[in-house]
Formats: C-alpha cells, structure tokens, sequence
C-alpha cells in the first residue's frame, strides 16, 4: 500500500513500523505534526506533549532504558534546551532504540536563528541521518532505531522545513513486533558519576570508529555515477535541489552524513573532475572533506545564510546567472495578530503605562511590529523575564518601568526557573502571563494548564494563581484583558508596587471554541468618529482608515477592546 505522506507524516509512519513505543516532545515548527500525527494514527505508540526539549528527551531516554523503543521530537531550538542530557546520553547504555528527532528551519520561517544542528551529532558524538525525501523519512526512521540498537547509541534525523512538509508517495512497510520492556540494573553505565564517565569515554571513542566503519559501507550513502565531469556531494533536500540543477551530474548522497565515510568520499572524489558539496546552512560536510586533504568547492562561492534552490545552485556551479525574478506589484502583508486576540490590549495597555516590554516566543512577538511597537526584547523561550529582572535591578527600584510577557506555555516551558529567580533574588519587575489556555503558535496543542493529553484525555490543570504564589511573589493579581479600563488599572497599580509582581492576564485564544468575544462585527459611527486614529494604534486587522475615518471590516471577532479608547463613542455593535 502507498500513501502520500509529508515528511513529518512520514517519520511517523517510520516510528510505528519500527516498533516504537513512547515519542514526546514540546511542539515547534516545522517539527509538531510528528507528535500529532503519531497520537492521531498510532494508538500504540504512548504520545506526550512535555514542558520542554529538555524532559522530552529524559522521558525517551527513560522508556529506553526500560527496553522500549522511543524517540523525542522538537525543532532546532529545542536541541538547545535538550543539550544538556545529549552530551551525557551517548555515554551511558542504550537498551532500546532512542532517536532524536531535530527540525532545522532553514530561511527562519518560523525561528529566531538559523542554526545548523547537524554540528550537534558531532558535537554529542552520536551519527546522524538525514532523509532526501518522505519515503527515506520513513525508511532512516527505521533505520536510525536500528542503528541506535546495533552500536547502543542515541542517533539523530536532523530534517529541514521542506523534507518536514512537503509531501511524497510512501509505500508503507510491515510493523515490527516492539521489545516487551523490562527493568534492568546497570548502574555502571547509567550513574553518570566522575569516576563511571571516564570508563565510558573511550566506549563513546570506540564506537565513533565502528559507525564510520558501517557509514563507509552502508547502502544509505550511494554513489550515483553520470557525467564524472562534474561530481556533487549532497544530503537532505539540497540533493533534491541540486539533482533538478544538474540531473546528468554525478552524485555521492549522504543519507549518514555523521560519521562521513572517508574511504567512499575518496573514492568519489577520485572518478570526477570537479567536485562540489551542496548544502544548506553551515559547511559541515565541506569542512570535513577538506580535512581529508581534498579539493572542492562549496560555502566558498554558495550562499552560507538562508535556503538553497535550483537556480541557486544552477547559476553559482555554472557561473551562467539565472533569468531576472520580478516579484509582481503586491503589498506587503507582516504577520499580525488575530482580531480579537486578548494579548492586543493587554500589550497595548502595558505601552500606554510607558513600560519596557521585555518579550518572549509566542504570538504576542508580533505585538513589536507598528503600530503597536510593544516587545522591546526577544531571545529565547524564558529569556524575557530574566532581561526583565536583570534590567530592573540595574536600574534599581523605582526608576524605571520594566515588564515582561510570556504565555503560559512558554512559562511552563522555561519561565518558571525566571520567576523563582526573580523572587529569590528580590527583584522589581512586572511579569505579565498571558494565558490563552494553549500552545497557539504551533498550532493550539494542548499543555499541563489546559487540563487534556495530546489525545484529548483529562489530566490535571495546573492553577498559575496558585503556581506563581508558591514561587514567592506575593502580589499576583488576575485580568480579563477585554476589561481594558481595569487592566490599565491594575498595570499601574503593578508598576508601581516596589517588590516582584505579576499579573495574569487570562482569556482563551481567540481561535478556541471557548473564546470568550461573541464574533460580531462592531461598527463605526461616521458622524461620530473624527479621524484621530486612536483605534489605529491598537494595530487590529479588522480596524482600516478610509475616507479620513475609522472603519471596521468583517473580519471583526467582536472583542470590544477598541470601544475603551475611543474618546466620541463613535465604535459600538459586537454584543
């Protein structure tokens, strides 16, 4: 049977014919749909939403040392938060297949850098594959759960954005029986003491050498020989680009780019003229190539920062320039927030009391965007508050107004330890959690305050009230941020209180069926509005400016928030 699956739908896929019993991850693009998918057709398999990266893999590593197959999934960033148990993972016993699964996010579609993580394959000395198409999807996830119990390794499927999403025909494979789990003790190779990780560092060394070994022979780098004139060495979706450019060209694709196989890419280099490495981001494969004493071009003349494409490749590799783009005359469309969103006036509220916004990952970074301009700061997950608190203690108390914003996801993800932090460390700073009962970035995916599992199951729901009180910030007070009027209040009253304080600001996403706006269209009185744009500032879609007057389009939730500004009570309707 084949289906046409995406490369995310693959792995998937992969996962279940491979025998796999547990998957967890934090959700982010371009990597969600792999959970998702996994709790939607697999019932078999255990699927968990985590806090975070960091848990997601301690889980996985968990069910493997119980026997169980099991993978965690999470996009680039997020290998950044797990860092920490992969350095230490490829030193202790793996019983079953454990595979990180890591989505890079070339051209930052939806990312705050563009970081290459096969450089953490090598750094963690784990091997690492990475698929061409969404049937090796498939395929190297059954593989890498081989491979991971074969050398006793955690082994990386480093995707990008395109492989992730786009689609391909699978043909589907038959289901592997998975081990029946069983506890063991080996505290030798699990109790990662001084003394018991200077025994396993040379295991680590060892087995580098036997995987590069089974990478100089093994079927998933295949030389495909055309014209020896020009000879190409690629993986992932830049063989796909560079196989369009040049499709006569001869290929060595390197589905196990980590180990490289020495003796193959000599052996490659040897039957061609010119040799060339094809791939996106940082030269990984080029750097190692040339420490092999061999010539070639690659990052020297193809772009370091962004995507590739055929044209890309094409022009640079034949020096003959492509024919002129011209994008058609359309305007600019930046991303904003949804009508009706309850971050809008809350961070409009916050800018109007004259504060620095430190800001975190969600949808309310888009609130730095005109004509809002409310986020000041944005890093990673959790960053905002600790710049929050950082700049409020320099500045000392009382002289400057320093806010941060974070969802309550990204709080039970990293804002956590920031909070602690903050009142542990007396601290003066105003933390707003806009809690809109969801991951809504990703996707609206469930965490430990919505009170469901990733299959919809009952859970517990944790109370943030009560959660932020427990870390030691005595002055927590909760907003509906559609009650504009009161939540300006209680951001002065925040403000201005000397000590750590936080407000939650707690209204579903707009996009839920437990929204709280009614999804009428308001209107715009003419004879009333007199062109001072005030309602502009709040930067809602549905509010346009025509005719020097206000007027309000259908894409209007209804959520009232721009009747508070307007001084003429010239905006009404939406109850």
């Amino acid at each position: 049977m084949k289906k046409i699956l995406s490369g995310n739908e693959a792995i998937a896929r992969g996962a279940y014919e491979a025998g796999v019993a547990f998957a967890s991850a934090y959700p982010g693009t371009p990597s969600t749909e792999v959970l998702e998918d996994i709790a939607a057709e697999y019932p078999g398999i255990h699927a968990e939403w985590t806090p975070n990266e960091k848990v997601a893999l301690e889980v996985a590593a968990g069910a493997s040392y119980a026997g169980a197959r099991a993978m965690a999934v999470m996009k680039h960033v997020g290998v950044n938060v797990a860092a920490d148990p992969l350095m230490t993972l490829p030193y202790t016993l793996i019983r079953g297949g454990l595979v990180l699964v890591s989505a890079d996010d070339p051209e930052l579609f939806s990312s705050q850098n563009e970081q290459d993580n096969r450089h953490y394959a090598r750094f963690a000395k784990i091997p690492m594959l990475e698929p061409t198409t969404s049937q090796e999807a498939k395929d190297f996830m059954i593989e890498a759960i081989s491979i991971s119990e074969k050398f006793g390794t955690p082994v990386m499927l480093r995707t990008t954005t395109r492989i992730s999403h786009s689609m391909g025909i699978v043909e589907m494979g038959e289901v592997k029986e998975p081990p029946r789990p069983s506890v063991e003790r080996h505290p030798a190779e699990w109790v990662m003491l001084p003394a018991n990780a200077r025994v396993r560092h040379p295991v680590i060394e060892r087995r580098m050498v036997e995987l590069k070994e089974y990478s100089n022979t093994s079927p998933l780098n295949v030389i495909e020989t055309g014209d020896r004139k020009l000879g190409i060495v690629s993986s992932g979706v830049a063989y796909q680009y560079a196989k369009e450019a040049f499709p006569g060209a001869s290929f060595l694709k390197l589905g196990m780019p980590y180990p490289m196989p020495d003796r193959l890419i000599r052996e490659f280099a040897g039957q061609v003229d010119e040799l060339w490495v094809v791939e996106e981001l940082d030269p990984f494969m080029e750097d190692q190539i040339k420490a092999l004493g061999i010539d070639c071009h690659g990052k020297d003349r193809l772009p370091l920062c962004g995507e590739l494409n055929p044209d890309i490749i094409k022009s640079t590799i034949s020096g003959v320039a492509p024919a002129p783009f011209v994008k058609p005359p359309l305007p600019g469309r930046p991303p904003s927030m949804c009508p009706g969103c309850p971050h809008r006036s809350l961070l409009w509220a916050l800018r109007r009391n004259k504060a620095f916004i430190a800001g975190d990952i969600g949808c309310y970074t888009l609130g730095f965007l005109p004509p809002l301009d409310a986020i000041d700061t944005c890093l990673c997950m959790g960053a905002g508050i600790n710049h929050a608190h950082g700049m409020a203690t320099v500045f000392g108390a009382g002289k400057e107004k320093i806010a941060a914003v974070i969802g309550d996801s990204t709080f039970y993800h990293s804002g956590i330890t920031g909070l602690t932090n903050l009142a542990y460390n007396k601290g003066a700073a105003l933390v707003v959690i806009l809690d809109n009962s969801t991951t809504a970035m990703t996707g609206s995916q469930n965490h430990p305050g919505t009170g469901i599992t990733i299959r919809g199951e009952a859970t517990i729901s944790l109370d943030l009230e009560k959660l932020v009180k427990a870390l030691g910030i005595e002055w927590v007070k909760t907003v509906d941020p559609y009650d504009v009027k009161k939540t300006r209040k209680t951001i002065k009253e925040a403000l201005a209180f000397e000590g750590p304080s936080v407000i939650i600001s707690k209204a579903p996403c707009v996009l839920l069926k437990s929204r709280k706006v009614t999804g009428k269209p308001l209107h715009v009185d003419p004879e009333k509005c007199n062109g001072c744009k005030v309602c502009i500032g709040l930067g809602c879609p549905a509010i346009e400016f025509r005719d020097e007057k206000s007027f309000i389009n259908s894409s209007c939730a209804g959520c009232g928030v721009c009747e508070e500004p307007c001084a003429r009570d010239a905006i009404g309707g939406g109850k």
